[in-house]
């Protein structure tokens, strides 16, 4: 599914990075523990968190994750927004919980790059 498909299906704004909405993406990591995503996560994963802070864009980073869609409307800092622009990873503002982003893109055919380290 593309980046844009995905904005679609969350409902979601797109912050920055707007020359990547055609970025293919087939798993979703959906965590708020950042050492999950480091150790269970694909490159080129989605990753869905709460966690707004610099912390989450450092780890997509070195997670090689495509995206960054921050859950339950919270909204990170400009600075946040802003190093994310500077490595090149779009972020997403979601307004629904995890558990819904995760079940809409269940819904639409995105695999798991689940925290637990199940594969499909």
């Amino acid at each position: 599914m593309e980046l844009s498909e995905i904005i679609d299906v969350l409902e979601a704004t797109l912050e920055c990075c707007e020359d990547r909405v055609s970025t293919k993406i087939e798993h979703v990591c959906a965590s708020d523990l950042m050492s999950d995503v480091l150790a269970f996560s694909d490159s080129g994963t989605l990753l869905l968190t709460g966690l707004v802070n610099s912390q989450s864009i450092m780890t997509a980073h070195v997670a090689d994750v495509a995206a960054v869609a921050y859950v339950r409307g919270k909204r990170p800092t400009y600075d946040v927004i802003r190093t994310a622009a500077d490595m090149g990873i779009p972020v997403l503002i979601c307004r629904h919980s995890m558990f819904e982003a995760c079940g809409r893109l269940h819904r639409r055919g995105l695999l798991p790059g689940s925290s637990t380290g199940e594969k499909p």
